[in-house]
Protein backbone atom coordinates (compact mmCIF):
# COMPACT_ATOMS: atom_id res chain seq x y z
CA UNK A 1 0.00 0.00 0.00
CA UNK A 2 2.79 2.48 0.72
CA UNK A 3 4.22 1.77 -2.42
CA UNK A 4 0.78 2.88 -3.99
CA UNK A 5 0.82 5.83 -1.96
CA UNK A 6 3.87 7.43 -2.78
CA UNK A 7 3.44 6.25 -6.48
CA UNK A 8 1.41 10.00 -6.63
CA UNK A 9 4.63 11.16 -6.35
CA UNK A 10 6.20 9.26 -8.66
CA UNK A 11 6.72 12.02 -11.93
CA UNK A 12 6.57 8.65 -14.61
CA UNK A 13 3.47 7.08 -12.97
CA UNK A 14 0.78 8.21 -16.23
CA UNK A 15 3.76 7.61 -19.36
CA UNK A 16 7.09 6.54 -20.24
CA UNK A 17 8.21 9.90 -20.83
CA UNK A 18 6.51 12.06 -18.36
CA UNK A 19 5.69 15.74 -18.83
CA UNK A 20 4.84 16.37 -15.32
CA UNK A 21 7.59 18.95 -14.94
CA UNK A 22 6.43 21.27 -17.09
CA UNK A 23 3.56 21.99 -14.59
CA UNK A 24 6.68 24.02 -12.80
CA UNK A 25 7.04 26.62 -15.53
CA UNK A 26 3.35 27.28 -16.13
CA UNK A 27 3.96 30.35 -14.69
CA UNK A 28 5.68 32.04 -17.37
CA UNK A 29 2.85 31.79 -19.59
CA UNK A 30 0.55 34.12 -17.59
CA UNK A 31 -0.01 36.79 -20.22
CA UNK A 32 1.02 40.77 -19.30
CA UNK A 33 -1.49 43.18 -18.26
CA UNK A 34 -3.20 44.64 -21.15
CA UNK A 35 -5.57 46.84 -19.26
CA UNK A 36 -5.13 50.76 -18.42
CA UNK A 37 -7.00 50.17 -15.03
CA UNK A 38 -5.40 47.20 -13.21
CA UNK A 39 -8.23 44.55 -11.74
CA UNK A 40 -8.69 43.82 -8.11
CA UNK A 41 -6.87 40.59 -9.13
CA UNK A 42 -3.99 42.83 -10.01
CA UNK A 43 -4.08 45.13 -7.13
CA UNK A 44 -3.69 42.07 -4.87
CA UNK A 45 -0.74 40.66 -7.19
CA UNK A 46 0.87 44.06 -6.43
CA UNK A 47 0.23 44.27 -3.44
CA UNK A 48 1.82 40.64 -2.51
CA UNK A 49 5.16 41.89 -4.36
CA UNK A 50 5.60 45.39 -2.67
CA UNK A 51 4.79 43.56 1.06
CA UNK A 52 7.75 41.00 -0.21
CA UNK A 53 9.86 43.64 -1.46
CA UNK A 54 10.11 45.85 1.71
CA UNK A 55 10.23 42.65 3.67
CA UNK A 56 13.50 41.71 1.76
CA UNK A 57 14.82 44.92 1.60
CA UNK A 58 14.67 44.82 5.27
CA UNK A 59 16.72 41.90 5.91
CA UNK A 60 19.76 42.62 3.19
CA UNK A 61 20.26 45.89 4.48
CA UNK A 62 22.99 47.31 1.80
CA UNK A 63 22.34 49.66 -0.61
CA UNK A 64 25.27 48.50 -2.58
CA UNK A 65 22.97 45.59 -3.70
CA UNK A 66 19.92 47.29 -5.38
CA UNK A 67 17.36 45.76 -6.99
CA UNK A 68 18.31 42.35 -5.50
CA UNK A 69 15.15 42.15 -3.72
CA UNK A 70 13.49 41.65 -7.42
CA UNK A 71 15.27 38.03 -7.39
CA UNK A 72 14.46 36.93 -3.73
CA UNK A 73 10.68 38.22 -4.59
CA UNK A 74 10.57 36.02 -7.76
CA UNK A 75 11.98 33.09 -5.76
CA UNK A 76 9.00 33.42 -3.35
CA UNK A 77 6.24 33.56 -6.43
CA UNK A 78 7.96 30.56 -7.95
CA UNK A 79 7.66 28.31 -5.29
CA UNK A 80 4.59 29.31 -4.82
CA UNK A 81 2.89 29.09 -7.86
CA UNK A 82 4.35 25.53 -7.96
CA UNK A 83 2.85 24.82 -4.50
CA UNK A 84 -0.95 26.00 -5.24
CA UNK A 85 -0.58 24.29 -8.52
CA UNK A 86 0.48 21.00 -6.76
CA UNK A 87 -2.68 21.48 -4.58
CA UNK A 88 -5.14 20.72 -7.50
CA UNK A 89 -6.36 17.60 -8.70
CA UNK A 90 -4.16 15.72 -11.44
CA UNK A 91 -1.64 18.40 -11.27
CA UNK A 92 1.90 17.16 -10.81
CA UNK A 93 3.33 18.68 -7.53
CA UNK A 94 7.02 19.22 -8.31
CA UNK A 95 8.16 21.21 -5.39
CA UNK A 96 7.18 17.30 -3.31
CA UNK A 97 10.86 16.49 -5.03
CA UNK A 98 14.39 16.98 -3.76
CA UNK A 99 15.28 16.93 -7.64
CA UNK A 100 13.22 20.11 -7.77
CA UNK A 101 13.99 21.87 -3.92
CA UNK A 102 17.56 20.44 -4.58
CA UNK A 103 17.85 22.35 -8.13
CA UNK A 104 16.53 25.24 -6.31
CA UNK A 105 18.71 26.01 -2.66
CA UNK A 106 21.95 24.46 -3.95
CA UNK A 107 23.10 27.06 -6.65
CA UNK A 108 21.98 29.84 -4.65
CA UNK A 109 23.88 28.33 -1.79
CA UNK A 110 26.79 27.79 -3.78
CA UNK A 111 27.02 31.23 -5.40
CA UNK A 112 26.29 32.93 -2.26
CA UNK A 113 29.24 30.70 -0.77
CA UNK A 114 31.69 31.92 -3.70
CA UNK A 115 30.44 35.51 -3.38
CA UNK A 116 31.52 35.46 0.41
CA UNK A 117 34.78 34.03 -0.03
CA UNK A 118 35.75 36.07 -2.72
CA UNK A 119 34.25 39.71 -1.70
CA UNK A 120 34.54 39.43 2.06
CA UNK A 121 36.72 36.58 3.18
CA UNK A 122 38.10 38.00 6.58
CA UNK A 123 34.19 38.91 7.19
CA UNK A 124 33.25 34.68 6.14
CA UNK A 125 36.07 33.53 8.43
CA UNK A 126 35.12 35.99 11.29
CA UNK A 127 31.39 34.26 11.27
CA UNK A 128 32.48 31.06 11.64
CA UNK A 129 33.86 32.45 15.73
CA UNK A 130 30.91 33.66 17.50
CA UNK A 131 31.84 36.92 19.70
CA UNK A 132 32.82 36.48 23.17
CA UNK A 133 33.61 32.62 22.75
CA UNK A 134 36.01 31.03 24.85
CA UNK A 135 39.16 30.08 23.56
CA UNK A 136 39.50 26.33 24.41
CA UNK A 137 36.36 25.84 22.59
CA UNK A 138 37.02 28.12 19.57
CA UNK A 139 37.97 24.40 17.22
CA UNK A 140 34.88 22.82 18.53
CA UNK A 141 32.89 26.11 17.29
CA UNK A 142 34.32 26.51 13.95
CA UNK A 143 33.66 22.48 13.20
CA UNK A 144 29.84 23.38 14.49
CA UNK A 145 29.69 26.46 12.42
CA UNK A 146 31.06 24.89 9.43
CA UNK A 147 28.73 21.97 9.24
CA UNK A 148 25.73 24.11 9.75
CA UNK A 149 26.65 26.23 6.96
CA UNK A 150 27.29 23.04 5.04
CA UNK A 151 24.36 21.54 5.55
CA UNK A 152 21.79 24.49 4.73
CA UNK A 153 20.82 23.88 0.93
CA UNK A 154 19.73 20.37 2.35
CA UNK A 155 17.66 21.77 5.43
CA UNK A 156 16.43 24.29 2.99
CA UNK A 157 15.43 21.30 0.45
CA UNK A 158 14.11 18.83 2.93
CA UNK A 159 12.25 21.11 4.71
CA UNK A 160 10.27 22.29 1.90
CA UNK A 161 9.87 18.67 0.14
CA UNK A 162 8.46 17.23 3.61
CA UNK A 163 5.83 19.97 4.12
CA UNK A 164 4.22 19.43 0.90
CA UNK A 165 4.59 15.29 0.78
CA UNK A 166 2.94 15.30 4.63
CA UNK A 167 -0.36 17.43 3.11
CA UNK A 168 -0.71 15.54 0.12
CA UNK A 169 -0.21 12.13 2.32
CA UNK A 170 -2.75 12.97 4.86
CA UNK A 171 -5.11 14.27 1.70
CA UNK A 172 -4.49 10.63 0.48
CA UNK A 173 -5.26 8.15 3.26
CA UNK A 174 -8.32 9.93 3.84
CA UNK A 175 -9.60 10.35 0.94
CA UNK A 176 -9.31 6.19 0.33
CA UNK A 177 -11.13 5.55 3.26
CA UNK A 178 -14.32 7.22 2.39
CA UNK A 179 -15.54 3.91 -0.05
CA UNK A 180 -15.69 2.15 3.38
CA UNK A 181 -17.59 4.72 5.45
CA UNK A 182 -21.85 5.51 5.84
CA UNK A 183 -22.96 8.89 4.55
CA UNK A 184 -22.56 10.45 7.66
CA UNK A 185 -18.69 9.73 8.49
CA UNK A 186 -18.25 10.68 5.10
CA UNK A 187 -19.78 14.07 5.16
CA UNK A 188 -17.38 14.48 8.06
CA UNK A 189 -14.79 13.22 6.09
CA UNK A 190 -15.03 15.96 3.36
CA UNK A 191 -15.52 18.68 6.07
CA UNK A 192 -12.10 17.64 7.24
CA UNK A 193 -10.55 17.21 3.87
CA UNK A 194 -11.97 20.86 2.92
CA UNK A 195 -10.16 21.90 6.53
CA UNK A 196 -7.02 19.78 5.70
CA UNK A 197 -6.81 21.75 2.04
CA UNK A 198 -7.28 25.26 3.20
CA UNK A 199 -4.13 24.22 5.76
CA UNK A 200 -2.11 22.90 3.09
CA UNK A 201 -2.96 26.02 0.98
CA UNK A 202 -1.38 28.10 3.68
CA UNK A 203 1.55 25.44 4.27
CA UNK A 204 1.97 26.20 0.34
CA UNK A 205 2.71 29.80 0.80
CA UNK A 206 4.10 29.78 4.31
CA UNK A 207 6.79 27.23 3.28
CA UNK A 208 7.55 29.55 -0.09
CA UNK A 209 7.72 32.71 2.38
CA UNK A 210 10.54 30.83 4.69
CA UNK A 211 12.30 29.10 1.96
CA UNK A 212 12.80 32.58 0.29
CA UNK A 213 13.71 34.30 3.60
CA UNK A 214 16.30 31.79 4.81
CA UNK A 215 17.92 32.09 1.18
CA UNK A 216 17.85 36.01 1.72
CA UNK A 217 19.06 35.71 5.45
CA UNK A 218 21.47 33.76 4.03
CA UNK A 219 22.99 36.40 1.33
CA UNK A 220 22.71 39.04 3.30
CA UNK A 221 25.15 37.16 5.92
CA UNK A 222 27.88 37.27 3.02
CA UNK A 223 27.71 40.85 2.47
Amino acid sequence: MMANLFNSFDPSTYSTFSLNWTSSILMFSIPSLYWVIPSRWNVVWISLISAMHNEFKILIKSNSFKGSTLFFTSLFIFIMMNNLLGLFPYIFTSSSHMAFTLALSLPLWLSFMLLGWIKNSIHMFAHLVPQSAPSALLPFLVIIETTSNIIRPGTLAIRLTANMIAGHLLLTLMGNSGNSLSTSLLALLITAQILLLTLEFAVSIIQAYVFSILTTLYYSEVN
